[in-house]
């Protein structure tokens, strides 16, 4: 399909959405389409961790559903790809995995972190294509802040896992500290830069999902696994902006994601809320980011994996004054130029044509000069996108949306 223009974001959101309008300024910072005559997004770089990685620490995945030839428990941590990350402006990327396993009931034993992660692109020019896992940072609730039991809950650092919340989404304030989107409850957590929880988790004025832990007798308006799986955050930090991963539970229309703005100052809902659309009923919303230039870009999947996907697309988004939202494409991940051959042999996917078609394609992060890192949580052991029976390693790409003529 034709790529559509991208008009310049309405000055007074560029500095906090104070006028709720977000326009589809072009994520790359030019504003032609065209690149060897392909009009296609371009591969830049790429860099993989093997997907068997784990990181030191206790094993984990006891519960975990066997699969592509592996079977808990693992002797190590798992690394089960990234749904969030955080560039540093040095090479280095803060890469947040979920909550595990995959399910609340499974994941007791998975710790929740942040890691510290270079990748060691691959280019047109070179490089070796590895991701290096330098530290992590693990959340911790030694204060007592969460406000309901927790799987560690008698032990001195109170390690956060797998059970307790599932992290979606990630943001760094100014401060240094990160706020973090969950789903189980869903829930927004702060936390400072060693990963301690600071205050009590804020409650999403949406409704609780069924594994919310203070549920009760409520029925749920946030469906199971349908949270804060993307967070984008206002140029000034001021603001977050959740977005519900999924449908309200009963709501009539099924391809409405209402996104909420939480004010970081006083740690409280505005009460403004926009309704994003997703292009199918079960599409679901799995990363968004306001960049440097004010651009507010969503990330837009289908739950299918390898040649059976459809959607996996970054839009730019328009926030209207009165609750509603537009959106323009920015670029199509499974159509993507790859001429150089910096994928060639990767399997499914790969080569002169290069798709990112992974079921859970979840981390978008966009970088300096208009290019975009995008990754995948590879929900280990499960996926199987490039070789079918074997799991699929974490990638990280870089790509350029609108190459130059």
């Amino acid at each position: 399909m034709p790529r559509p223009s991208r008009p310049r974001l309405v000055g007074a959101l560029v500095v906090a959405l104070a006028a709720a309008s977000v326009s589809p300024a072009a994520a790359s910072g030019r504003h032609d389409h065209h690149h060897d005559g392909s009009g296609q997004a371009r591969l830049l770089a790429r860099a993989t961790l093997s997907a068997d990685y784990q990181a030191p620490g206790p094993p984990s995945g006891a519960l975990a559903t066997p699969a592509n030839g592996r079977q808990g428990p693992f002797p190590g941590q798992v690394v089960p790809g990234f749904s969030a990350a955080i560039d540093n402006g040095d090479g280095t990327f803060w890469a947040q995995p979920d909550n595990g396993f995959g399910a609340k009931g499974n994941s007791a034993d998975f710790l929740l972190r942040l890691y510290l992660v270079r990748p060691h692109w691959k280019t047109a020019g070179g490089g070796s294509g590895e991701v290096t896992v330098l530290r992590h940072i693990s959340l911790s609730d030694p204060q007592h802040r969460i406000g309901f039991p927790i799987v560690n809950e008698s032990t001195p650092d109170r390690l956060l896992t797998g059970d307790d919340l599932d992290i979606e989404s990630v943001q760094r304030g100014r401060d240094g500290t990160f706020w973090i989107g969950d789903e189980f409850g869903p829930f927004i957590v702060h936390v400072d830069a060693r990963g301690r929880v600071l205050s009590a988790p804020v409650a999403s004025p949406l409704g609780k999902s069924p594994q919310n832990p203070l549920l009760g007798s409520e029925q749920p308006r946030t469906q199971q696994s349908g949270g804060f799986e993307a967070m984008a955050q206002s140029k000034d930090g001021r603001h977050l902006y959740p977005i519900l991963e999924n449908a309200l539970v009963g709501d009539a229309d099924k391809r409405r994601r209402v996104v909420a703005e939480l004010d970081t100052r006083t740690g409280r809902y505005t009460g403004r809320t926009w309704d994003y659309r997703v292009d199918a009923d079960a599409n679901l919303v799995a990363d968004a980011q306001i960049t440097s230039r004010g651009d507010l870009l969503v990330l837009e999947r289908d739950n299918a994996d390898g040649a059976a996907a459809v959607t996996k697309k970054v839009y730019a988004v328009r926030l209207g004054t009165r609750g509603t939202t537009s959106k323009s494409l920015v670029v199509d991940l499974l159509d993507i130029s790859d001429r150089r051959g910096i994928s060639t042999g990767g399997g499914w996917g790969t080569g002169r044509q290069f798709s990112f078609g992974f079921q859970s394609v979840e981390t978008l992060v966009p970088l300096a000069g208009g290019r975009l890192m995008i990754a995948n949580d590879n929900n280990y052991p499960g996926n199987s996108a490039r070789r079918p029976g074997t799991p699929d390693d974490t990638e990280m790409i870089v790509i350029d949306p609108a190459p130059r003529r």
